[in-house]
C-alpha cells in the first residue's frame, strides 16, 4: 500500500514521497492507516479542504489532530495542530443540512514540513512517513501474545459484539494493523492515539497499545464487576418482596395478618414507599425499618423504632402552607385584631412586604418586649391569620432542661423529640408563625442551658440544618416564621438578643384603654358570658373608674377580667328571670365590685420645700413617685431610705456633691450643708427601687431644701445627672408620662436628648402636657423651684403611702430602664 501510495504522490510532487496538500482539522479524533471511518464537516474552511480534495484526481486529503480539543476547526491555526497526521482518501460524500458527511479511509501515516497556505483552507507540504516493520525479537513477540490475550478477553466481556468483527479481530496477524484498529475503535483519548500514530518503532506502538488495551480491560472488569452487584441487589429486593407475600399468604390462613408481629412494619413500609422525603432521610429510615423487621414485636429496640419511624413519616418534610400575602387584608385584620400600635402594625407589614416580595428569603424573627397584657401573643395570631399560616405557641416560662428543645437521645427509657419538633409535627406544615412565649423566663441548671439552645433555632444561617437529638436528622427551620415575646430584655443573653429584631409594646393610656374596652374587652365578654348586646351596657365612666381604682396595670389583661366580673353579675340577674337592660355606671361599680382596689399616687396640690416628683418605670408600666429630703441638724453625711439600689444612692450622693460646690449658683447657704446631714426618703419603702432616672428628682427635692423654694406641684421629672451639670437620658419616657398623665401632672421635665421620644405619646395626653426639655441641672432647678421661697415644713408632713384596699403593698419593682 505505501508503495501504491508512494507512487499517486509522486505523480503530484517533484521530490519523491513528498507533496502539498489540504488539511482537515479534526477534533477529538484521531484517523489511522488501512482504517475505514465516517466525518461530519461542517466549518466553512474545512468544506473548502474537502471540495478542493475532491476536485483532484485521487482525493487525498490530510488529516491532522488538534492539540486542545475545545479549539475549533475554523478557529485552528497551524500551531494548533499535530506535525503527524494521516493522509486519506475520500471515498463518498453527502451533504445535509449544509454540512457534508464523508466516508474516508486512511492511506499513509505523514509528516508536516512547512505550511504554504492557511486562506481560503489550510495547506501544507508533507512527507510520506516509511511503514512500520516488524521485529522478531522475543520481547516484540511477548508484546503480540499479550495483546492477543487481553483482546480475547475484552471480546468475552462484551457479547454483543458483531460477529464480523468478532472474527476480523481474531484472525488479524498483523500486529501493527491490530493496533491501529483498536485505537481507533477505543477511546483511548487523543492524546494517547496520537502518540501510537507518531510510534517510530513497532516496540515503541506494541507497548502503547498493550497499556492501553490493559486499562481498558480492567475498566471492563470494574463495570462488569458493578453491573453484577447491581444484578444482585435487584435479584434480592425481587426475593425479599416474593417472602413478603408468601409471609402475608401465611398470616392470613393463621388468622393473624393484622395483629402479626410484622403487620406494623408491613404498613410502616407502605408509608415509607408513599412519603415524600428527602433522600437523606429515606435512607436512614429505609435502614431503622430494615432493623425493625428482623425484631421480634417484644423486643424492646421494636416499639423504639416504631415511634422512631412514626415521628419522620408525620413530619412535614417538604409539606408548607400556601401563603396569601395580601398586605390590605393583612392590615385590615391587625386593624381588627388590635387598637393603635400603628408603628407596630407598620413595622409587621413591612416584614409581609419582604415576604412577599422575595418568597426565598429567610423569615425574620421577631422580639415583641412589652409589659404583660398589652398584646404581644395576640399579635403573633394576627399575623399568622394576616400570611395565611399555621400558628403554634410554646411556652418557655420555667424552662430549664436543654432538652425541652432540642429532644432526648434515643438511648434514654422514655426519650422523646423537643418540642420545637413535637411542634412542626401537630401543625403540619414546614413554614408555621411559631410564637416563642416568655423567652425571659427560662433558666438553667445543670441540665442545659435552653438559651444557648436557642442560638441554633432563631440563627437563619444555622437554623436550616437543625438537628434534634432524638431524630438525628437535618431539619430545616429557616421557613417558620418565629416570634418571641418578653417581658424584660434584661434576662436574655446579649447573643441570644442579637439574633432577633426587638419591638417594643409599651403600656396603653387611659384613653386607648377605654377604646379598647369599648370594641374588643366588652362585646367579648358579653359574648362569652352568654349575654346579648341590648341586655348590659357598662358607660365609659365606669370603664374609666375600672381603669383608674380597680386595676394596675400597663396592659388591658386585668381591665378584661373585671369586665367580665361584671357580666357574670349581669348574667346572674338574667338567669333569675330579670329582663331589664342594666346599665352599669361609675356610681354602680363599688355595689358590684367592693371598695376599690388601688389608689394611686395623685400629683400634691401643695408640696412643701424638700419634697419633688419623679417618675419611675416598672414592669406593670409607670409610676409616680415623691421624693423626701430633710434636715438633720448637727448630724453628718446622707441617711437614704425606701429600699434604694446602689445606681439610686449614687445618683443622690452626685446630686448632694454638686449642689455642694455650686451652692453660690443657687443661692444656697453651704454651712447649711456643710453643718447639716440630710436624709432622703423614696416612698413606698416595701417596693425596691433602682436606677439613675431620678437624680434630677433628688436634685430638685435637695434644692428646695436648702432654699426653702417649693417644688411646683404640678411638675414631674426624670433624669440622670452628672457632677458636671449635664442632664442624661433615660428609658421607658412613654410608661413615665401615662403614668404622670394619670396622676394629674401637666408639666413634665425630660433630658433634651430624650425629647424625641415624646412623639410616642397618644396625641390626646400630648396636648395636655408641657414638655420642657433640660440639658442641665440649672435648667431643671429653673423649671421647677417656685419664685419665692418659703419656709419648710416636712417634719408635719405625712404622706399616704400606695396601698391595695387590703393594706398589702403592691409587688412592684421600680426601675430605671436607663
Amino acid at each position: 500500500m505505501a508503495e501504491q501510495t508512494n507512487k499517486n504522490l509522486n505523480e503530484q510532487t517533484v521530490a519523491p514521497e513528498q507533496l502539498e496538500i489540504a488539511v482537515l482539522p479534526l477534533q477529538n479524533t484521531t484517523l489511522f492507516p488501512e482504517t475505514v471511518v465516517p466525518l461530519s464537516v461542517g466549518r466553512d474552511r474545512s468544506v473548502k479542504a474537502v471540495e478542493f480534495a475532491l476536485s483532484t484526481e485521487q482525493k487525498l486529503i490530510c488529516c491532522l489532530t488538534l492539540k486542545t480539543p475545545d479549539i475549533t476547526g475554523q478557529e485552528a491555526t497551524a500551531a494548533d495542530l499535530y506535525a503527524v497526521g494521516t493522509v486519506v482518501n475520500v471515498k463518498r460524500m453527502m451533504r445535509a443540512d449544509g454540512s457534508m458527511q464523508l466516508i474516508v479511509q486512511g492511506i499513509d501515516r505523514v509528516k508536516v514540513l512547512n505550511w504554504t497556505q492557511e486562506q481560503p483552507f489550510l495547506k501544507a507540504k508533507v512527507e510520506v512517513l516509511p511503514d512500520l516493520t516488524i521485529s522478531d525479537n522475543e520481547e516484540v513477540e511477548a508484546l503480540k501474545r499479550n495483546i492477543q490475550g487481553l483482546v480475547q478477553e475484552a471480546l468475552a466481556m462484551l457479547p454483543n459484539v458483531p460477529p464480523e468483527i468478532r472474527m476480523a479481530v481474531m484472525s488479524q496477524t498483523n500486529s501493527v494493523q491490530l493496533s491501529y484498529f483498536l485505537a481507533s475503535v477505543l477511546d483511548l483519548g487523543v492524546e494517547t492515539e496520537q502518540k501510537m500514530l507518531e510510534a517510530a518503532t513497532t516496540d515503541e506502538l506494541l507497548t502503547l497499545t498493550h497499556a492501553a488495551l490493559s486499562k481498558e480491560v480492567e475498566i471492563m472488569n470494574i463495570r462488569s464487576k458493578i453491573a453484577t452487584e447491581a444484578q444482585g441487589e435487584m435479584d434480592k429486593a425481587q426475593r425479599d418482596y416474593v417472602l413478603r407475600q408468601q409471609m402475608k399468604a401465611i398470616q392470613k390462613e393463621l388468622g393473624d395478618d393484622e395483629g402479626g408481629e410484622k403487620a406494623e412494619a408491613t404498613q410502616l413500609r407502605e408509608r415509607l414507599d408513599q412519603a415524600d422525603l428527602p433522600e437523606e432521610i429515606r435512607k436512614e429510615a429505609e435502614r431503622e425499618l430494615k432493623r425493625m423487621e428482623q425484631l421480634p414485636q417484644a423486643a424492646p429496640d421494636y416499639h423504639v423504632i416504631r415511634t422512631y419511624l412514626e415521628y419522620v413519616l408525620e413530619l412535614p418534610w417538604k409539606k408548607s402552607s400556601e401563603e396569601k400575602l395580601d398586605l390590605n387584608e393583612a392590615k385590615k385584620i391587625l386593624d381588627e385584631d388590635h387598637y393603635g400600635l400603628d408603628d407596630i402594625k407598620e413595622r409587621i407589614l413591612e416584614s409581609l412586604a419582604v415576604v412577599k416580595l422575595r418568597p426565598d428569603s429567610k423569615s425574620p424573627i421577631i422580639l415583641f418586649v412589652g409589659p404583660p397584657g398589652v398584646g404581644k401573643t395576640s399579635l403573633g395570631r394576627s399575623i399568622a391569620r394576616a400570611m395565611g399560616r399555621e400558628f403554634d405557641r410554646i411556652s418557655l416560662g420555667g424552662v430549664r432542661d436543654e432538652s425541652e428543645l432540642r429532644g432526648h437521645r434515643r438511648t434514654y427509657v422514655g426519650s422523646m423529640p423537643g418540642r420545637i419538633i413535637q411542634t412542626l409535627r401537630r401543625v403540619g406544615v414546614n413554614n408555621p408563625v411559631l410564637m416563642l412565649d416568655e423567652i425571659d423566663k427560662m433558666g438553667n441548671d445543670y441540665r442545659g442551658d435552653p438559651a444557648s439552645a436557642l442560638l441554633e433555632i432563631l440563627d437563619p444561617a444555622q437554623n436550616n440544618t437543625f438537628r434534634d437529638h432524638y431524630l438525628d436528622l437535618p431539619f430545616d427551620l429557616s421557613k417558620v416564621f418565629f416570634i418571641a415575646t418578653a417581658n424584660q430584655l434584661q434576662p436574655i443573653p446579649h447573643p441570644l438578643r442579637d439574633r432577633m429584631e426587638i419591638i417594643q409594646l409599651a403600656g396603653y393610656s387611659d384613653a386607648e384603654k377605654l377604646n379598647i374596652a369599648k370594641q374588643y374587652l366588652i362585646p367579648r365578654q358579653i359574648t362569652e358570658n352568654g349575654l346579648q348586646n341590648e341586655q348590659i351596657e357598662i358607660t365609659d365612666d365606669a370603664i374609666n373608674l375600672l381603669t383608674a381604682r380597680y386595676t394596675r396595670e400597663a396592659g388591658v389583661r386585668q381591665l378584661e377580667r373585671t369586665v367580665g366580673t361584671l357580666a357574670r353579675k349581669v348574667a346572674l340577674k338574667v338567669a333569675q328571670g330579670s329582663t331589664e337592660k342594666v346599665t352599669i355606671t361609675a356610681n354602680d361599680v363599688k355595689p358590684y365590685l367592693g371598695a376599690p382596689r388601688f389608689y394611686p399616687e395623685e400629683a400634691r396640690s401643695d408640696l412643701p420645700a424638700g419634697v419633688a416628683t419623679g417618675m419611675a418605670w416598672t414592669e406593670m408600666g409607670g409610676e409616680v413617685l415623691f421624693i423626701e429630703a430633710t434636715a438633720l441638724p448637727g448630724g453628718g453625711g446622707m441617711t437614704l431610705t425606701g429600699q434604694l439600689g446602689e445606681v439610686m444612692k449614687e445618683s443622690a450622693q452626685a446630686a448632694r456633691s454638686y449642689l455642694w460646690s455650686h451652692a453660690s449658683e443657687f443661692g444656697i447657704d453651704s454651712k447649711m450643708i456643710k453643718e447639716n446631714g440630710i436624709h432622703i426618703h423614696v416612698p413606698a419603702g416595701a417596693i425596691p427601687k433602682d436606677g439613675p432616672s431620678a437624680g434630677v428628682t433628688m436634685a430638685s427635692a435637695m434644692a428646695s431644701l436648702y432654699t426653702g423654694r417649693k417644688v411646683r406641684s404640678d411638675t414631674a421629672m426624670t433624669g440622670e445627672i452628672t457632677l458636671s451639670g449635664l442632664v442624661f437620658p433615660v428609658g421607658g419616657v412613654k410608661e413615665k408620662i401615662l403614668a404622670a398623665h394619670r396622676a394629674g401632672i401637666r408639666r413634665i421635665i425630660l433630658p433634651e436628648r430624650n425629647e424625641a421620644d415624646t412623639e410616642e405619646i397618644p396625641e390626646d395626653v400630648r396636648k395636655e402636657l408641657e414638655i420642657i426639655p433640660a440639658k442641665y441641672i440649672s435648667d431643671v432647678l429653673k423649671a421647677a423651684l417656685e419664685t419665692e421661697p418659703g419656709v419648710p415644713k416636712v417634719e408635719n408632713y405625712v404622706i399616704p403611702d400606695a396601698k391595695s384596699s387590703d393594706g398589702v403593698n403592691e409587688p412592684l419593682i421600680a426601675k430605671d430602664k436607663g
